[in-house]
């Protein structure tokens, strides 16, 4: 059996505390992130919002806001951004929109294979840019339409010109300090 948009919101609305995505009419339930994971999304999300709400870019959400796909899958990456173009407002809903930017952080229990293969799905689907931290190895990989994906570490900058002329991060100031 196939499971749709509304056995999901039904599911939502009975298990409030719990977070969701429908894949492929399969309901998946998402296990909260472990602290590190958080706390880089966390991180990358503040960034990026200042940078974006300061020159009215468009929007940047969390891991709990729900994309519908066009192939009706209802997605939730950890960061995501749309452009001002696309959603003038926000809906009191799933946004029915494919995100311009999405982000993806490894948790200590995620399989990387299963979230690259995520991350094609979201390229493939129309997604700009989608990006797979992993903040065990220090690396960010970058996908984009029709190339290979780009790896950085630590000593590389992070940009997105496509999406933020002049943004900039350094990758080693996205991972939690040590104190």
């Amino acid at each position: 059996m196939s499971l749709t948009i509304s056995d999901l919101e039904k599911l939502q609305s009975e298990n409030p505390n719990l977070k969701f995505e429908l894949q492929d009419g399969e309901i998946i339930v998402m296990s909260p992130s472990d602290y590190l994971s958080e706390e880089v999304g966390s991180e990358l999300l503040r960034l990026l919002s200042n940078w974006v709400k300061s020159k009215q870019l468009g929007r940047v959400t969390g891991s709990s806001a729900g994309f519908i796909m066009p192939n009706g899958n209802l997605l939730a990456p950890d960061v995501a951004f749309v452009s001002a173009a696309k959603l003038k407002e926000s809906p009191r809903s799933y946004a029915e929109v494919v995100p311009d930017l999405v982000i993806e952080v490894k948790s200590k229990s995620d399989r990387l294979k299963k979230l690259q293969q995520k991350i094609q799905q979201f390229i493939e689907l129309g997604v700009t840019v989608a990006i797979l931290m992993d903040p065990d190895t220090h690396t960010i990989q970058i996908y984009r339409q029709n190339t290979n994906p780009l790896e950085l570490g630590d000593n590389d900058t992070l940009t997105i010109p496509e999406l933020f002329p002049g943004w900039q991060v350094k990758v080693k100031d996205l991972w939690p300090v040590i104190f």
